[in-house]
């Protein structure tokens, strides 16, 4: 199932922010790779990161949790998981 993640950071996250996103970025990458993230994005505010979107696609809520488990930026505390929103999507296809 596809899905929009919309996960603002912690006001105070930015050092956080910026010392885990190798880690972050890689991990993106390797999902891309794999199909179960379409997209990513960070979400900027007066030119400032402030949380990150994500269209992914995972199979249920197992490999959502799996995948947050061992998502950088929750294990270092950037993401607000108390504002963290997924919602069920159907991307449009491009053919």
């Amino acid at each position: 199932m596809q899905y929009l993640v919309i996960a603002y950071d912690h006001a105070d996250a930015l050092e956080r922010r910026l010392a885990s996103r190798d880690e972050h970025v890689k991990g993106a990458k390797e999902l891309m790779a794999s199909g179960k993230v379409i997209s990513a994005a960070a979400l900027i505010e007066e030119d400032k990161m402030v949380g990150s979107t994500l269209i992914v696609n995972f199979e249920d809520d197992n490999e959502i949790d799996a995948w947050l488990e061992n998502e950088p930026y929750v294990k270092n505390n950037v993401w607000n998981m108390d504002e963290f929103q997924i919602v069920e999507i159907k991307v449009l296809p491009n053919s």
